[in-house]
């Protein structure tokens, strides 16, 4: 569904991203762990073309996504919720919602991706009306979320969705990946949290200082001794 051959970008002088290669299929969760720093978010940020790349292909459903504009690949079925929710805070909860669905002219399926929303995330629904900067952390990643869901993406572009929220609320948040995945979303997740996320994820790859240096099944990474002594010890 996605693939990534010979990524490489740069900050100015800085090469961030080393010859990255992986793939994403159809129905999986695959997770990208690594420190902070290591490349992850500017993974994700090149795909959605926020950033520009130097040299590789991003291949989305056999298309080259390189001369498409960031609000194209939304049309194309790629939703990103990126890094720190970034959502819309003097808007209300339902309006962020609505403009998830701003590439969309199905007024009826609109309504019920809505209601979708809302069964998925109750406390969204409780504070329908109410500002999103008003929301807590958990509740403006719900917010981020469900903002994505609402263009029916295809693939679902995770970029660190547990940073900063309580035990409890990271495990509502992987669990509603989990629940995201098996009604039939495609995800690529960015993790700090890599124990959590090759617990809920398909296939891995590990990222340091903007190179992939381990990949494989989850539960392979989950016992292999370096990834653990480096990213699972805590």
């Amino acid at each position: 569904m996605l693939k990534v051959e010979n990524l490489h970008v740069y900050y100015g002088a800085i090469h961030a991203i080393k010859g990255v290669n992986f793939e994403v299929a159809q129905g999986e969760i695959v997770t990208l762990i690594g420190s902070n720093g290591a490349g992850k978010s500017t993974i994700l940020k090149t795909i959605s073309n926020l950033l520009k790349k130097t040299e590789g292909n991003i291949m989305f459903l056999d298309q080259n996504l390189e001369t498409y504009e960031p609000h194209k690949l939304v049309e194309m079925g790629i939703s990103h919720v990126p890094e720190g929710r970034r959502v819309f805070p003097g808007l209300t909860v339902l309006e962020n919602l609505q403009m998830g669905a701003y590439t969309r002219k199905d007024k009826t399926e609109i309504a019920e991706d809505l209601e979708m929303v809302f069964r998925r995330f109750p406390r969204l629904k409780e504070r329908i009306s109410q500002s999103a900067g008003t929301l807590s952390g958990g509740e403006q990643q719900m917010l981020a979320m469900g903002r994505a869901l609402m263009s029916r993406p295809k693939i679902l572009l995770l970029d660190e969705p547990s940073m900063g929220l309580a035990p409890l609320l990271v495990d509502e948040i992987f669990s509603i990946i989990t629940d995201i995945n098996q009604t039939g979303t495609t995800i690529l997740l960015v993790e700090q949290n890599a124990n959590r996320a090759l617990h809920v994820s398909h296939k891995g790859y590990v990222l340091e200082t903007g190179k992939i240096i381990a990949s494989g099944d989850s539960k392979d990474l989950l016992n292999d001794e370096k990834v653990k002594e480096a990213y699972l010890s805590a």
